[in-house]
Formats: structure tokens, C-alpha cells, sequence
């Protein structure tokens, strides 16, 4: 059965595993109808963008047809719309599940920028900002500012609760860190991208670690101790 299924997903020209994992669901009737229409318009949003991605290229990873597709969502937009709050849905899990913990705050952000991840394909959330007609439809627009304004709170909190246990420097402002660390992730995908190599992303993050690190406290950073008071003199 799995054989029969990869083959017909060739046949079809699915394009990537995620997809390819996808027309297996659909094959074996795991998924529901709107389970299958959302899964599949995510993927290929992050695959072809808003603009790309057609109804009918929707129906056909999905395996509904045109009536079932508008009998749950009233256009290609009510769609991808819930299709984005899904995705923006997993990454918060998985930035949560990277920062959280009790360790260094420097360290968890260090996990979660050295996270693995599908480099060449870009962030699925943030390669939506590039299409012109998500910029123009607030509906669509609002998962992706949301989500990059909470993942930049979650950073600004790690980061705070570092600067509280005096392990980064009182002087950095934190929220200003945690855009910083948003804008080079982002860009780090798009250098990747632009040379078609994994190492331009790597680059760009170790560098970043690297200016983390040089926002750590150590013991001679630290303020000096005063000496205690000595016995009065009688001069």
C-alpha cells in the first residue's frame, strides 16, 4: 500500500516530503476533508506562496473536489487564512519547546537558534511576507504579525529573566535584543536561499551567537566589591 501511494504521489508530481507525506494521509483516508484542505493549502503556501498556490492545486493534494472545498471554506482566502493560523500555531510549540526550561537564558536562546531546521525552504511563516497579496489583505496579514510580535516577546522575556539573574549586561535592552535576533533568522533564510547553500544560514547565525555571547556577564564584568569597614583609628 505505502509503495502504491509514493508511486502515485510521483505520478501526481508532489513536490516535497511534507507533500508527499500529505497524499499518504489522503490515500488512506486518515484525514478528514478540512483537516486535508488546510494541511494541504499550508504546505503549499510555504511551498509556492498565496499568489501560486491555486484552488484546484489545493483540491488535488488535498483529494476533494471543488464543491467539498467551498462547502467548508468560502473562498481561497478563508482558507489560507486558517491555514496560516495553523502553521503559526506549530511554531509557537516549537519556539516554546526550545526556550523554555530553566537553564541560562542565553543558552536556550542558543537551542533555539541552532534548532534544526528546513533551511532551503525558507521559514514557512515569513516567506508569506514577500507575496503582495497577503501584505494587502489584513485577514491574511495578521497571523504573520502576531506571530513574529509574540516569538519577539518570548525572546524579550528569556532574555529579561537573564538580565535579572545577572547573567546579561543591565546596559542591553532586551527588547531590542529579541528584534535583533527575529530580523537575523529571517535574514539568515533569505541568504541561504539566495545562495542555495546551507552554510550562508550557518554563518549568519554563528555570528549572531557570537555577539550573544559577548553580552554575557562574567566574573570581571562584575561590579566591584566594596571592602567592609575596618576598626576606627584613633589618629
Amino acid at each position: 500500500m505505502l509503495l502504491t501511494v509514493v508511486l502515485a504521489a510521483q505520478q501526481q508530481k508532489v513536490p516535497n516530503t511534507g507533500l508527499c507525506l500529505l497524499y499518504l494521509l489522503v490515500c488512506t483516508g486518515i484525514m478528514d476533508a478540512r483537516d486535508r484542505l488546510i494541511d494541504s493549502a499550508s504546505e503549499l503556501l510555504w511551498e509556492r506562496g498565496y499568489v501560486g498556490t491555486s484552488p484546484r492545486a489545493i483540491q488535488r493534494v488535498a483529494g476533494v473536489g471543488q464543491g467539498s472545498m467551498y462547502h467548508h471554506f468560502a473562498s481561497k482566502s478563508e482558507l489560507a487564512a486558517e491555514a496560516m493560523l495553523k502553521s503559526a500555531k506549530q511554531m509557537r510549540a516549537e519556539v516554546e519547546a526550545r526556550l523554555s526550561g530553566s537553564g541560562p537564558a542565553l543558552e536556550r536562546v542558543a537551542r533555539y537558534l541552532l534548532s534544526e531546521r528546513d533551511v532551503l525552504r525558507g521559514c514557512r511563516i515569513g516567506r508569506l511576507t514577500y507575496d503582495p497579496a497577503v501584505l494587502a489583505d489584513p485577514a491574511l496579514r495578521a497571523p504573520i504579525g502576531e506571530l513574529f510580535c509574540w516569538q519577539q516577546q518570548t525572546l524579550a522575556q528569556v532574555l529579561r529573566e537573564g538580565k535579572e539573574r545577572g547573567e546579561i549586561g543591565d546596559a542591553l535592552d532586551v527588547d531590542d535584543l529579541a528584534a535583533t535576533i527575529a530580523a537575523t533568522l529571517q535574514g539568515a533564510y533569505v541568504l541561504a536561499r539566495a545562495a542555495g547553500n546551507v552554510a550562508a544560514f550557518q554563518r549568519a547565525i554563528n555570528g549572531l551567537l557570537s555577539l550573544l555571547a559577548s553580552c554575557v556577564v562574567t566574573v570581571d564584568d562584575a561590579a566591584p566589591v566594596a571592602p567592609a569597614p575596618g576598626p576606627a583609628l584613633d589618629v
